[in-house]
């Protein structure tokens, strides 16, 4: 099943700009990582895959860093790595914004399919992603570090389709 475009944006008048994620966002990025997880990606984490030349990209809001998000593109496929919204600005269909530009952005570099891992135990993640057209393809055990020793992941895909590349929204929904 191709993924689908969100079909509800957030309502509000904000301003929102995506932008490639920099070196001067790092800071901003790992404090607000550290805040999120008790496992967090460290600046390091981020900072090696700008040198990798993975799609690091953020969101600002109004001037405010409220969302980044990590993928790696190969050949055909992207790997969804990391994609987190500020705590205050959760629920407010920012996740998705990502998310679909994510989408845009690796169906242009010529990927036909994405990848990615969630925790069972996020729910919310979860069924952005269901609403998102990504279907279980597996499980990874104990991939996941935890309070309590460690969870598996869940791995999922969608497939981008042409209506990503082609910029069409109505490609993109179901």
């Amino acid at each position: 099943m191709e993924m689908s475009f969100a079909s509800v944006q957030p309502a509000d008048r904000a301003q929102r700009t995506f932008a490639p994620m920099r070196e001067s966002d790092l800071d901003e990025v790992a404090r607000l990582e550290s805040t999120l997880y008790d496992f967090p990606w460290t600046r390091v984490n981020f900072a090696d895959s700008l040198i990798a030349g993975y799609c690091c990209r953020v969101l600002f809001q109004d001037g405010v860093l409220v969302a980044y998000a990590v993928m790696m593109c190969v050949l055909d496929e992207a790997h969804l790595l990391n994609l987190s919204v500020a705590g205050t600005m959760q629920r407010r269909g920012l996740g998705r914004l990502m998310l679909d530009h994510l989408a845009r952005e690796a169906a242009l570099y010529g990927a036909e399919r994405m990848f990615l891992e969630v925790r069972p135990s996020n729910v919310a993640a979860r069924a952005m992603y269901d609403a998102a057209a990504f279907q279980p393809i597996g499980r990874r055990p104990r991939y996941y570090p935890a309070l309590d020793g460690r969870e598996d992941a869940i791995v999922m895909s969608a497939e981008l389709g042409e209506g990503w590349r082609a910029g069409s929204n109505e490609a993109w929904r179901r």
